[in-house]
């Protein structure tokens, strides 16, 4: 009598960028923790097509519709990464499919960033450099130019989006002595330790009160472009805008126009519309912007924040208990 079929597990993350494509002591280690699954990782996605269709569990950000319908067996998929906005087409959200992500893993190292982004732009470290390619000892410049260096003790940030790298970034900026104001989509949810919490629909009542405007919402329908023209016109002329959620959520045109005419002090993106960001781009000519290749969650402890992650959620599928990080796939986060 022959014995019953393994669960299977495919793990699929490749990317041009090393450090996103997935090493190969995942599945080595994963075999060792649980014998009873088959593990199958794969390279590149050239034999997605054959090995999905028996698979039970799919790791990795991206699987195309025509690939999923064909995967019957199909129960779990764990995003490495913390958008998932690739993954909302209809056949998966109208599914019974689990769908994970990894925002817990990415939101600590990001918000680091984050406010390394910010004290950046309040200390005019960037401008700083440049008079220091050149040379020049520009403390009396710097002090003339505007805006000038200043303090975070005491400034307005406001917070667009309240997950794990909202969350994360609000307490590191309490410590700092700051006014948090949070803007998320279901305030009933709580402020996490911010001053105030406010509704997304209620983001142009809250901008003209920041210093700093952090995004790091998710990428839905509703916060495509959700920093347009008229919303940046909202912020204080002294005010900063970050972005280290997804290039998307920026309208990238009106931005350029804003900082061109120092409409608002100046900018620190971490994340574009297209990445990497192309040589032509007239982003990089612009002196009031701070630039980062997406870097925010860099770091050579990731995959062992990963694994930490696919083991625990891997303990609860076996056992039949609820999912880490566990996506609303009719909202998209």
């Amino acid at each position: 009598m022959s014995e019953p079929a393994r669960m299977k597990a495919l793990i699929v993350h490749y990317h041009r960028f090393e450090l996103w494509h997935a090493p190969l002591w995942i599945r080595e280690r994963l075999e060792h923790d649980f014998p009873q699954v088959k593990f199958v990782q794969l390279q590149n996605y050239d034999r997605v097509p054959e090995e999905i269709v028996d698979a039970d569990v799919f790791i990795g950000w991206a699987l195309r519709p025509e690939q999923f319908v064909t995967a019957k067996k199909l129960k779990w998929i764990h995003s490495p990464a913390a958008a998932v906005h690739q993954l909302m087409y209809p056949e998966l959200i109208q599914s019974n499919v689990v769908l994970t992500n990894a925002s817990g893993v990415h939101g600590p190292v990001v918000a680091e960033h984050a406010i390394a982004l910010m004290l950046a732009l309040a200390k005019r470290l960037p401008q700083a450099m440049q008079y220091q390619a050149k040379k020049v000892w520009s403390q009396e410049i710097l002090w003339n130019e505007r805006p000038r260096p200043r303090e975070v003790a005491g400034a307005t940030v406001a917070v667009v989006g309240m997950g794990a790298i909202g969350r994360a970034f609000t307490a590191r900026a309490k410590v700092l002595g700051m006014k948090v104001l949070v803007v998320r989509e279901s305030p009933a949810k709580g402020t996490h330790g911010a001053d105030e919490v406010y509704s997304a629909s209620q983001i142009d009542e809250v901008l003209p009160q920041a210093d700093y405007v952090l995004l790091c919402t998710p990428v839905t329908p509703t916060t495509i472009g959700i920093m347009n023209e008229s919303r940046l016109a909202k912020m204080k002329p002294d005010a900063y805008l970050m972005n280290v959620g997804r290039g998307p959520l920026v309208d990238e045109a009106a931005l350029l126009d804003a900082l061109k005419n120092h409409r608002i002090a100046g900018a620190a993106l971490d994340v574009f519309e297209e990445e990497p960001l192309p040589p032509d781009s007239p982003l990089w000519l612009l002196d009031n912007l701070l630039i980062t290749p997406h870097i925010a969650a860099v770091t050579e402890r990731l995959w062992d924040r990963h694994y930490q992650l696919i083991v625990e959620n891997m303990k609860h599928f076996l056992a039949g208990l609820r999912l880490l990080g566990e996506v609303d796939k009719r909202r998209g986060y």
